[in-house]
């Protein structure tokens, strides 16, 4: 139980920290806006899917939500807009993915 209130701790501090909508989370993961509240609220759990496309949009290993020891890196991006959009989501989480690649190979690189 200690997971589920652990997962939605921290899903809803990075959707409040990245000012993301309820309801524009929802549209992006493609599910209904209560799955959202319920989920922050802790009474119901999210998808591992769900997770995933979260983490890719937030910058983050999913690991970060699983694991209260796993520390947040924060991934800066100047994107400066108001009243985005599920396709501004899209792009950012594509950014954000390409950049978590590149320090996943960085970092296999110093291990060789």
């Amino acid at each position: 139980m200690m997971e589920v209130k652990l997962i939605a701790k921290r899903f809803n501090e990075l959707r409040v920290r990245n000012n993301y909508s309820q309801k524009l989370m929802a549209n992006y993961l493609k599910v209904d806006q209560s799955y959202i509240s319920k989920c922050e609220k802790g009474e119901r759990n999210f998808s591992i899917d769900i997770l995933e496309k979260a983490a890719e949009l937030f910058g983050c290993d999913i690991e970060y939500f699983l694991n209260e020891s796993s520390v947040l890196v924060d991934m800066p991006l100047a994107f400066r807009a108001k009243n985005l959009k599920v396709d501004d989501l899209e792009t950012l989480a594509a950014i954000r993915k390409i950049a978590l690649n590149v320090k996943f190979m960085e970092k296999m690189l110093e291990e060789e």
